[in-house]
């Protein structure tokens, strides 16, 4: 009884020993080739995609990229035999080179590149259309500016005309509508200039090459004089010689008495 004890105390003392976990990551010798081309960072030797190494894996506690676990593998150069390391890269689908070497070619570089060049195309398309959208904003607002420096020359151009026609407005009724039109006018005219200054400055342009309207001028039509009715010519001489004819006509009535 004796012995079978220490004998079944023994087979729990060594599965106990054997049942200890080791709290390090866990490390394997498997037979691998190399993932990628590399240069030893030591010697410089280069080292091609291939190549068949008797490496030590290791599951690093921890490391994970969306719950996908990292392995990280060791080797040793062909020439100087210093330690390599590399590790899987889930997040490009491929593999990392940690330390000991340089990788001569790295795929995502290219992608960065070119998701590089590709946003600087498109920020340079949108900055020309952004320019071309510019330009056009400013025709706009210089044709806008134009007509309404047309209208005023207009209105201007038609006041001066009614004011040169012989049209007599200084009637009290003609008066009083003129001045409701003058108002009016003044008002549109000065509106007119407040909404093409606005624009004018809103694009870049100077306020002073837009004088500001001036106030239209009121024609008003003076009546002509009456002229004074004088005596017809043919009528003096006849008074004349009729005066003189009665003059006569008596000088004879008194030769005769």
């Amino acid at each position: 009884m004796a012995r079978s004890l220490r004998r079944s105390d023994l087979i729990g003392q060594h599965a106990r020993k054997s049942g200890r976990s080791d709290p390090g990551p866990k490390v394997q010798v498997v037979r691998l080739m190399a993932p990628f081309s590399m240069q030893c960072t030591t010697c410089g030797e280069y080292i091609y995609k291939g190549r068949k190494f008797n490496a030590r894996k290791e599951t690093p506690v921890g490391e994970k990229y969306l719950e996908i676990q990292i392995f990280r593998f060791y080797i040793r150069c062909t020439r100087c035999s210093a330690e390599i390391t590399f590790k899987t890269d889930p997040k490009n689908m491929d593999y990392a080179c940690e330390h000991g070497a340089r990788r001569n070619y790295e795929p995502w570089r290219e992608k960065c590149a070119d998701r590089l060049a590709e946003e600087e195309a498109d920020q340079d398309e949108r900055g020309a259309m952004e320019k071309l959208e510019d330009k056009m904003h400013d025709a706009r607002r210089e044709m806008d500016v134009a007509d309404a420096l047309d209208e005023i020359r207009t209105r201007n151009a038609r006041r001066e005309r009614a004011g040169r026609s012989g049209v007599d407005i200084s009637g009290p009724v003609a008066r009083a509508n003129q001045d409701t039109v003058r108002k009016e006018e003044e008002e549109t005219d000065s509106a007119a200039w407040l909404h093409a200054q606005a624009k004018a400055k809103d694009a870049g342009l100077i306020a002073a090459v837009m004088p500001a309207p001036l106030p239209p001028v009121l024609m008003v039509a003076k009546a002509a004089p009456a002229k004074k009715q004088g005596l017809v010519k043919g009528i003096k001489k006849k008074e004349h010689n009729d005066g003189a004819s009665k003059s006569l006509v008596g000088y004879e009535s008194d030769s005769d008495g």
